[in-house]
């Protein structure tokens, strides 16, 4: 059972319950009795990285990620705290997955997020988001503050 516990405040990172048998298994991303201030997932979706590929840093305004990663590659995960109203203002977290695992993390508006693939493998991450990428019909604004194109940002992730 994976046990990671996150210095950042309303940051959740949990291992899912595996229903197995015969045929497989099943794992509950999200459930509505889990999940606080009902900010619901309204879109899902999957991605792939490649090996030695990192994704962010980038944050949501308003936007809750639910995000899970799959146990196919192992990824590191790092965190920053961007909330200035937050106790946990300007802290940082980093946690690795591990190969036949599977995590998932609920990242809240204001919390910087990047992952980077530190498998051999190509990596699978499924995400469902309480808000629409560009809003109804794409035709609002993104919700997304990206700091990768940045050299001067404290969101740094390693090499």
């Amino acid at each position: 059972m994976i046990q990671i516990k996150c210095n950042i405040k309303d940051v959740e990172i949990r291992e899912p319950q595996k229903f197995s048998d015969e045929r497989g298994w099943l794992c509950e991303f999200f459930r509505q009795d889990e999940i606080k201030d009902g900010k619901y997932p309204v879109m899902s979706y999957l991605s792939m990285t490649k090996p030695g590929v990192a994704r962010g840093p980038h944050e949501h305004r308003f936007q809750t990620d639910y995000i899970c990663f799959f146990g196919l590659s192992k990824f590191k995960m790092y965190l920053w705290d961007n909330r200035p109203e937050s106790e946990t203002y300007g802290d940082f977290f980093s946690f690795e997955t591990e190969e036949n695992a599977v995590v998932k993390i609920i990242i809240p508006p204001g919390v910087v997020h990047a992952y980077k693939n530190i498998g051999e493998v190509e990596g699978i991450i499924f995400n469902a988001p309480d808000r629409l990428y560009a809003g109804v019909n794409r035709e609002e604004a993104v919700d997304e503050i990206r700091y990768e194109e940045k050299s001067d940002i404290k969101f740094k992730i390693d090499d």
